[in-house]
């Protein structure tokens, strides 16, 4: 592959994978690294799908060893039993627990977790005020969260992501398909990632190295 500098700090994350810090992300991980520093008990990270907020929730649980919470567990446990031993939780897709009714659940788990001085990260793709929620104390409580949204990715940091998911599947592309690509594709996070699997598997199919005219086609059908 071709060689292509990058001014990227990296933040390596739960999986040994590394966070490619760009403008459109840093102040999500600046305020995941003044954990546990954080002037209200939750930190909300908002950002469209496949934007990182899992990939930054990795990297929080890396610094503070919080548990994962899952619907599940307030289904199956209460509050108090989730947060004992604890010193932070993670609570990724808020909008699962919102579909589940557990709106009582997180109100308790709030309250426990400003008793006990224990942090909360969650991650939506949009800010607490935009949350269909039923529960006037709960809304109350998380619209004073500290909200860190990930913004849209600029050219450069485009062009990381692809170069970076080229990269993982050990292919090899040209500036020349970068340059082609950028122009043309979705310029989202989540189209990033529909875009190279396509493109890898109509190249695997067809045996075909990656070229300007084999991304052509598949962007004409996407």
């Amino acid at each position: 592959m071709t060689q292509i500098p990058f001014d990227f700090a990296h933040r390596p994350a739960l999986n040994g994978e590394d966070f490619l810090v760009a403008p459109s992300n840093e102040e999500a991980v600046k305020w995941v690294e003044l954990w546990p520093n954080w002037p209200q008990p939750v930190l909300v990270i908002v950002g469209p799908k496949g934007a990182g907020k899992s990939h930054l929730a990795n990297v929080f649980l890396a610094q503070s060893r919080a548990f994962v919470l899952t619907p599940e567990h307030l289904q199956s446990s209460d509050a108090d039993a989730v947060l004992a031993g604890q010193t932070a939780v993670v609570v990724e897709d808020v909008q699962d627990f919102l579909d589940a009714g557990l709106e009582e659940d997180l109100l308790h788990l709030y309250n426990l977790a400003v008793e006990d001085q224990k942090k909360i990260l969650i991650t939506a793709e949009a800010a607490p005020a935009r949350w269909a929620i039923t529960l006037k104390d709960l809304s109350s409580r998380l619209n004073t969260a500290t909200v860190a949204e990930i913004m849209p990715p600029d050219d450069a940091l485009l062009t990381a992501l692809i170069v970076k998911q080229f990269s993982d599947l050990q292919v090899n592309v040209s500036q020349e398909v970068l340059a082609y690509m950028l122009l043309r594709m979705d310029r989202s996070f989540q189209g990033v990632g529909e875009l190279i699997r396509a493109i890898d598997t109509l190249s695997l199919a067809e045996k075909r190295a990656i070229t300007k005219p084999l991304v052509r086609r598949v962007l004409e059908h996407s």
